[in-house]
């Protein structure tokens, strides 16, 4: 697998390819559902209304995905969830350019909006370095420590490489 993102890609569901959308889901349930060691439902009807953020490596591989759901989808705010970074390409900070490019697509699509996340509590400090403040008080779900983070539309984010 090559360990480089050739090329960022900011898609509605209906935009993606057959063998895209299986590439993505694929990547999603090997980071959250096996490598986390936690059963959940990740196709959870709402990737039809999300916008999918996603890095691919030269050889056609997701590398780092994220989606943004509209309001009042999951929460009363904007939300950017199912963050991720395949794990070959982990340690090469494109976490942090997948995030800058999912804060300012969300921006671009609900202008004048909160960002409202929930983050497992292992990567507070990470959310934090893009603007992100906590919400909330942590919570399980899914068996795995979170809590709501909230970027101010009014923010501007802290870490700006692009990774």
């Amino acid at each position: 697998m090559t360990h480089t993102i050739a090329q960022w890609r900011i898609q509605r569901f209906g935009e993606l390819s057959t063998a895209d959308l299986y590439a993505l889901l694929a990547v999603r349930v090997a980071v959250f559902v096996v490598e986390q060691d936690c059963p959940y439902q990740d196709l959870d009807g709402l990737d039809d209304i999300a916008l999918h953020v996603s890095g691919w490596s030269g050889d056609g591989r997701p590398l780092a995905y994220a989606r943004i759901l509209p309001p009042h989808s999951r929460f009363e705010q904007p939300s950017i969830g199912r963050v991720l970074t395949a794990a070959p390409a982990r340690g090469l900070r494109f976490g942090v350019g997948l995030m800058r490019r999912s804060i300012d697509a969300t921006r671009e699509v609900y202008p004048g909006r909160d960002i409202r996340i929930s983050a497992q509590c292992y990567l507070e400090r990470f959310y934090r370095s893009l603007g992100f403040q906590s919400a909330s008080a942590p919570y399980e779900e899914d068996g795995i420590p979170h809590l709501e983070m909230l970027l101010p539309a009014d923010a501007d984010a802290v870490d700006t490489d692009p990774g």
